[in-house]
């Protein structure tokens, strides 16, 4: 079986009556940087300034993670002809780049928005398939003995939370059971509100805002699309 994989860098919410991509020049993007982290609702131009330089954004909390080894390019494969104007399809999700690899080949790569394969894009959800990869290489390695491990074992600060009773595997599915808000357009949504926690000397930023969240339903018998629990799959494996 052909294994194919499509990734994509949206500089936002589509605009359906735009045809054309916009640009901007460092002086532009120095004006429109925003200054807070309320991401979900910076608009189009902060977003197309700061998606490019996150770190750079007042407030945001980063950590800086030093290069590994050599890196494996990728290999041209046979260009693809996926039978749509793909410039056009770009322009209107205000896309600033797109790759097809199949078969370990790159069949396709265009980039927009003044964007290029040299360039850096905030990832965001991108990080869900390196971290839960991560998660299969630590019980591989041992670090992590079983799936069905509560999570409190791993991350101890969020002991005496809803997080009691959930285990590793309803982490990784989101089926912890545990309350959660995802509406971005709710400036007062659990996805909204935990971009605004306060650092607290000791613990990870995370953990802090996750461990105050209160049950919803039994453990492994909902799921809830959860942000916040995508980033505690980031403090597991760290």
């Amino acid at each position: 079986m052909m294994a194919a994989l499509l990734c994509t860098a949206a500089a936002g919410c589509a605009d359906p009556g735009s045809t054309q991509p916009q640009t901007q020049t460092p002086a532009q993007a120095d004006d429109t940087m925003p200054k807070d982290q309320n991401v979900l609702f910076w608009s189009q131009d902060q977003r197309d300034a700061a998606f490019r330089t996150m770190e750079t954004v007042p407030k945001v909390v980063v950590n800086t993670v030093p290069a590994g080894g050599p890196v494996y390019p990728l290999p041209q494969g046979r260009p693809i002809d996926i039978g749509a104007d793909v410039d056009a399809y770009m322009a209107r999700q205000r896309n600033a780049g797109l790759i097809i690899v199949q078969d370990g080949k790159v069949r396709l790569e265009k980039y927009a928005l003044d964007y290029g394969a040299a360039g850096r894009w905030t990832s965001f959800s991108v990080a869900k398939s390196f971290t839960s990869t991560l998660v299969g290489a630590a019980v591989k390695d041992g670090y992590i003995k079983s799936l069905d491990d509560k999570v409190t074992a791993y991350i101890p600060g969020l002991k005496g939370s809803a997080y009691d009773d959930v285990t590793v595997r309803q982490l990784l599915t989101m089926t912890s059971g545990v309350a959660w808000n995802e509406d971005y357009t709710d400036p007062k949504s659990d996805v909204a509100l935990f971009n605004l926690q306060k650092p607290v000397a000791g613990e990870d930023i995370t953990v802090s805002y996750m461990k105050g969240l209160r049950r919803e339903v039994s453990a492994g018998s909902k799921w809830v699309y959860k942000t916040g629990e995508t980033n505690l799959i980031g403090v597991l494996v760290s």
